[in-house]
Parts: C-alpha cells; sequence; structure tokens
C-alpha cells in the first residue's frame, strides 16, 4: 500500500470516537505523522413502501447547526451491518424489513476516518414501536414520495454523504 504505521499515540478517547495519531513511513519513505478520527462503521436504509414511498428522518445536528433530512441509520454498534441496519430503521422510525438488500459500502471522509458507511434497501416493510435513543428525541419520521427525495439530493436539500449515495443508488437498482 506505500504506507507504513510505526507508533500510535491516542490523543482523546470519548466514548463515541478517538483522535489518534500516527508516526508513518510515507510512500517515499519519509517519516511523518499523520491525525485521524477512530469511530465505529456506520448504515443507512433505503426503506421503500409498496407504493414507492421512502421513508426519511429529520433531527437536529449540533455541528451543523441545523436539522437535517436524512435516511434512518446511524452507528453500527460492533454488529454486522445487516442487523445494525435493520436495528437503526426500527429504533428511529418503527419498521421492520421483511428483505434487506445491500446497495454497497462508501468510504465518506477517507481521508479522516478509516469507517465506513454500509448502504440498504429495505423492502416488505412491516410496522412496529418505534425506541429512539436520548440523542434522537426531536427526531422526525416522514414518508416521500421516492423521486421526491431523488430529486431532493439533486437540490442540495439531502446532504448528508450516506443519504445521498444510497439515494442515488437506489434510484439506479429501482429504475432498471
Amino acid at each position: 500500500m506505500g504506507w507504513t504505521r510505526t507508533a500510535t499515540e491516542v490523543l482523546h478517547e470519548g466514548p463515541f470516537l478517538s483522535l489518534r495519531r500516527d508516526s508513518v513511513l510515507r510512500p517515499d519513505g519519509s517519516r511523518g505523522t499523520y491525525d485521524h478520527v477512530t469511530v465505529e462503521d456506520g448504515v443507512r436504509v433505503v426503506a421503500l413502501d409498496g407504493k414507492e414511498r421512502v421513508l426519511l428522518v429529520e433531527d437536529d445536528f449540533y455541528l451543523q447547526q441545523r436539522r437535517v433530512l436524512h435516511l434512518p441509520g446511524g452507528g453500527a454498534g460492533g454488529q454486522d451491518p445487516r442487523d445494525a441496519a435493520a436495528r437503526e430503521l426500527r429504533e428511529e422510525t418503527g419498521y421492520v424489513p421483511g428483505e434487506l438488500r445491500s446497495l454497497g459500502v462508501i468510504d465518506p471522509l477517507p481521508s479522516t476516518t478509516a469507517a465506513r458507511t454500509h448502504l440498504f434497501l429495505a423492502t416488505g416493510l412491516r410496522s412496529g414501536p418505534a425506541h429512539r435513543d436520548d440523542t434522537e428525541i426531536g427526531m422526525t419520521v416522514q414518508w416521500w414520495e421516492f423521486t421526491d427525495a431523488v430529486e431532493a439530493v439533486r437540490a442540495g436539500r439531502i446532504t448528508e454523504a450516506g443519504s445521498v449515495t444510497a439515494l442515488l443508488l437506489a434510484a439506479s437498482v429501482t429504475s432498471s
């Protein structure tokens, strides 16, 4: 690969992430450091019903200082990504997928973290209770026409990386 880690220093350890500084040998042989964030992998779910509607959630995001419209999802929490996707969908929306199909995996911030986001298409939805955690208290669930959600990506209304990618991938899969 070209990069060699020779040491790691933990600069900060928190409940959801750690900040690390690696001593490295670069591909050209020179020595240096590389700071990066360690977080768990994430998941995003395009949940479609039989009427070509998609479930979206909207929530307050501290760093953006605004409400963000996005697909259900979150951290994998050490689970298999498929299991984590089903869990996140159920927790945030109350829906359980009958079928869960992988749309792929993305590296949303490859120079900042090795964490990946696993993308899924859920169909055959069954309703049940939502079980949100304390960080999701103000979250709302919305049904959107799938084509309107894809248009919201193009218009810049849906901007979260996993949601953008998953919606566009689902559009290419469902239109073929």
